[in-house]
């Protein structure tokens, strides 16, 4: 019981700090939210009059008292650019941004976690020096530089992916939204022809997330493997003559599962904020892509809510991971 109360304590303070954050963020941006709102040629009242109705002229603590009020009612406030609720706005973008890091996730995943092991109980050989060599140029090449040629040889050049975008122009509007995700949408709707334009369109951003993803994963469960299959346990089960495969697999890998989704769960957080020059250049209608050119346009409020969005996602996958940690592992409870 007391976990949980300190667990509560430590979330709510962690979401007001980034409320405070984002709230400070808007005030010392060189963007007056006033003229943002009402334009360069309104009048002087209609200046006044704007000034008051948004509040700023009470102090700054009850402006980030009215602020949080409104951000815990779901009230990001209005976008300029679209001129809707930001609110609606991120609800039509996000699941663009969802689909796109968990196919990312997935594919790193089932990449990552294989290479991670033969790597580790391989150690010194060939495949290990792959692995880690794969792993370095994921940490080194820009996301920016791996996206534009991407798109270069696998759609310009070999045309085997279909290109920017989230689906062919000739399928908007094909299949109605369920969840928000295409992929899922059309397999519900029966649309097979949708879902191979929207997998043809995902797979090679996707695949360029996963990139950088399994070289994460890949690392530290090479890193996990090392440390298990130089235990004690692990040389006593090879001495009683079990197979490779059930040490390794049985024994050794069922130890790190737990720091694995840690791991797992920081990498999908990780996708799903910072996709945002993938989604630039693949012309991805997601969240990443939402905010970036909500900033180019000074609109605060749309940038502002987008944050807040990302970062109490990262906040609630880290608590999810705590927990299932301690639903896995008994001795953390």
């Amino acid at each position: 019981m007391g976990k949980s109360i300190r667990l509560l304590a430590t979330v709510a303070i962690t979401l007001l700090g980034l409320l405070f954050v984002t709230f400070m963020i808007g005030r010392v941006m060189p963007i007056d939210p006033v003229l943002a709102v009402i334009g360069e040629r309104a009048t002087q009242q209609q200046y006044d009059e704007t000034f008051i109705a948004l509040g700023l002229d009470k102090p700054l603590i009850v402006q980030f008292g009215i602020y949080v009020r409104d951000v815990l009612h779901g009230d990001f406030g209005t976008s300029i650019r679209t001129g809707q609720s930001v609110a609606e706005d991120i609800r039509r973008v996000f699941p663009a941004t969802l689909e796109l890091a968990t196919l990312g996730t997935l594919i790193g995943v089932v990449l990552g976690v294989p290479l991670g092991v033969v790597a580790a109980v391989r150690k010194g050989t060939w495949i290990d020096q792959l692995a880690r060599l794969v792993g370095l140029i994921g940490y080194s090449i820009p996301v920016f530089w791996l996206g534009l040629v991407g798109l270069l040889v696998f759609y310009g050049i070999l045309g085997w992916v279909a290109g920017p975008g989230r689906l062919g122009i000739f399928y908007q509007g094909l299949v109605e939204p369920i969840t928000g995700l295409l992929l899922v949408d059309s397999l519900l709707r029966g649309n097979i022809t949708v879902f191979k334009d929207a997998f043809s369109h995902i797979i090679l951003p996707a695949s360029i997330l996963a990139y950088y993803s399994m070289a994460y994963i890949s690392r530290m469960t090479r890193s996990f493997m090392l440390e298990q299959l130089s235990s004690e346990y692990v040389t006593t089960a090879r001495v009683k003559g079990l197979s490779e495969w059930k040490v390794v697999w049985h024994h050794a890998f069922r130890n790190i599962r737990v720091q694995l989704i840690t791991v797992i769960a920081l990498a999908y957080a990780n996708l799903l904020e910072g996709s945002v020059l993938t989604e630039i250049i693949f012309a991805w209608p997601g969240i990443g892509s939402y905010i970036t050119t909500s900033l180019l346009a000074n609109d605060m409020n749309s940038v502002l809510g987008g944050t807040i969005v990302i970062g109490a996602i990262f906040v609630g996958l880290n608590i999810f991971s705590d927990l299932l940690y301690r639903f896995l592992d008994p001795r953390s409870k």
